[in-house]
């Protein structure tokens, strides 16, 4: 398959000259983005860690356990949309700073929980306060980096997911463990209360560090500026221009929902269920499985870079996704069919953490790169928040299948690596197409450049 070259003829953002312009940007938005991402995701998947307590002192099943965490995946779907155009509207740096701040109260306030009914409200309205951060962090992206670069941009950012895990593992381990009985509270309830507080402080933060536009930043100067918005602008005419109306309609982006629901299916496959994994294979103390646990995500956040500036050189991403999608599906697999010899399972953990922790910054440079105009928004958040309807199935699935099947894991990391591949199968098939910029330029032309 040919892949186009993209120089300064076809958008500067590719002229090496612009490589200290690029530096500046990144060095400036990318590094408070990320940090927002970590608390955010240690928020959302610190129950991971909670159940390996809560479950017995609550006396709640796996599959109440898979329903809790996946029930947060329901709140998110139904108030991702209107999330995302309130932001598109008001601007990121009220909306994230509000989504943050209502996310942190809530994920404190899990310390509370007393049984099944207040978990599932609990992680509901969780998934109800977070609705909207993620599309709204890739479409603030897009507002700042062209195309030709996105992919490595939204890499750096999601590397959030697995430094978070190396991150949260260890520290959720050591709170549990050393916070333990303290004025009477279990280690689990002391886990939400701490990391909320952390996610609060930073969404303060957030109101007085992001900026809505280039004109109100001072750290660029009027050349700087100028070149940016240029390179911006002829970004933008290699997308479709639609209206929030149009993306909803378009069966493209509907799609790219499925395809997307399938990468998640093996995010939350992986992200809910490492340390029970872990666990499985005979390490019993929650701080060692802390600290293995930060073993995948470590190694897995070099290698997404990695592959999504491959992804960028190449202007290819179908087959980066669907190779991702693959070397998961076989990674979480081993993880537990050789769940009783530790670093066996420890070593396909890795592999399976590359795999799929690398899909989404090469997955998300294909919307992006699509999508323009008020479309880009809804359409966004319409793939963000279909896909993650797996993050209510992807718990649900594994717990359920784990009851029925004696405690085993391997039925529902089955059902996981099928997803993936499934995924695999779609991408390599779509036709994902987009207008190049000097093609884009010209009233009559209609010459296609691959994504």
């Amino acid at each position: 398959m040919s892949v186009p070259s993209y120089g300064p003829e076809s958008g500067s953002a590719a002229d090496p000259h612009n490589a200290a312009l690029y530096a500046k940007l990144t060095r400036r938005i990318v590094p408070f983005l990320f940090l927002a991402f970590v608390v955010a995701y240690i928020d959302r998947v610190n129950v991971s860690f909670a159940k390996l307590q809560m479950l017995s002192d609550l006396s709640l099943s796996e599959t109440v356990y898979g329903a809790g965490a996946g029930i947060f995946f329901v709140g998110y779907f139904f108030f991702e949309v209107p999330s995302n155009l309130i932001l598109n509207r008001v601007g990121a740096r009220r909306w994230i700073a509000r989504i943050m701040v209502t996310w942190a109260i809530v994920s404190a306030l899990t310390m509370f929980v007393s049984g099944p009914t207040s978990f599932y409200v609990m992680r509901f309205l969780l998934g109800v306060a977070e609705a909207g951060f993620s599309p709204g962090i890739l479409l603030y992206l897009s507002n700042w980096f062209p195309s030709t670069r996105r992919s490595q941009i939204i890499a750096l950012f999601m590397t959030a997911i697995p430094v978070s895990g190396a991150i949260g593992g260890p520290l959720s381990g050591w709170l549990m463990a050393h916070f333990a009985g303290t004025y009477g509270l279990a280690g689990w309830r002391w886990l939400f209360v701490v990391e909320g507080l952390g996610s609060l402080a930073v969404g303060i933060a957030a109101f007085f560090v992001l900026h809505d536009r280039i004109d109100n930043v001072r750290w660029l100067n009027a050349d700087e500026k100028s070149r940016l918005a240029a390179d911006l602008a002829r970004d933008a005419s290699t997308r479709t221009e639609t209206s929030a109306r149009g993306a909803f309609a378009s069966k493209r982006v509907w799609l790219l929902g499925l395809l997307y629901f399938c990468i998640a299916m093996g995010n939350y496959g992986l992200a809910f269920w490492v340390p029970t994994i872990i666990k499985a294979s005979g390490v019993a103390s929650v701080s060692n499985i802390g600290w293995l646990s930060a073993v995948p995500s470590l190694i897995s956040a070099v290698a997404m870079v990695l592959i999504a500036r491959h992804a960028d050189r190449h202007d290819e991403r179908r087959v980066h996704v669907a190779v991702c999608c693959a070397i998961g599906a076989l990674g979480l697999l081993a993880s537990v069919l050789f769940a009783s010899n530790v670093a066996v399972s420890i070593a396909a953990l890795i592999i399976a953490a590359i795999g799929i922790n690398s899909i989404a910054p090469v997955f998300w440079g294909i919307p992006t790169a699509l999508l323009g105009g008020a479309g880009a928004a809804a359409g966004i958040a319409v793939i963000n928040c279909t896909g993650n309807l797996a993050g209510f199935v992807s718990p649900f699935i594994v717990g359920r299948l784990s009851d029925l099947s004696g405690g085993k894991l391997l039925p529902g990391m089955l059902a996981i690596a099928v997803a993936l591949l499934i995924g695999a199968a779609i991408v390599l098939r779509m036709p994902l197409r987009r207008a190049s910029a000097s093609a884009a330029s010209a009233p009559n032309s209609s010459i296609p450049q691959r994504t």
